[in-house]
């Protein structure tokens, strides 16, 4: 039976109590969805879509070293918008935090709506 271990830190946004962080388990790390909140505020990040993914992938990198990984094994991203409008800004923000090859598999929809009324929300999978 697989053996599963809560990630926490208090450099990301703490999670609503149904949910943890991430979860450490069999060699990987599993990223709860994050939104653009800055963890010493408590706000939504003001700005454009750009800075809200900024915001999202210092939380997961956060998030990630925390559990003793980095972005750079993360090998699974899944992000959400609320628009495919925000496909090539949410691009520009995003390729700045992932810089080596090989590039992370990614998943990209449009939804209705995200938590906090916000237009992006990214979830990963990394290995330890």
């Amino acid at each position: 039976m697989p053996v599963k271990e809560a990630v926490l830190t208090a450099d990301a946004p703490a999670p609503l109590p149904v949910f943890s962080q991430a979860i450490k388990s069999n060699g990987m790390v599993y990223c709860s969805g994050q939104v653009g909140v800055d963890p010493k505020t408590g706000e939504m990040v003001q700005g454009t879509i750009q800075d809200r993914t900024r915001q999202i992938l210092k939380n997961m990198s956060a998030v990630l070293a925390a559990a003793g990984t980095s972005l750079d094994n993360v090998v699974k991203v899944n992000v959400f918008i609320t628009s495919m409008d925000n496909f090539g800004a949410v691009n520009e923000a995003y390729k700045e935090f992932f810089t080596s090859d090989p590039m992370p598999c990614r998943t990209c929809v449009a939804v209705y709506q995200l938590p906090r009324g916000t237009d992006v929300e990214i979830e990963c999978t990394a290995a330890l």
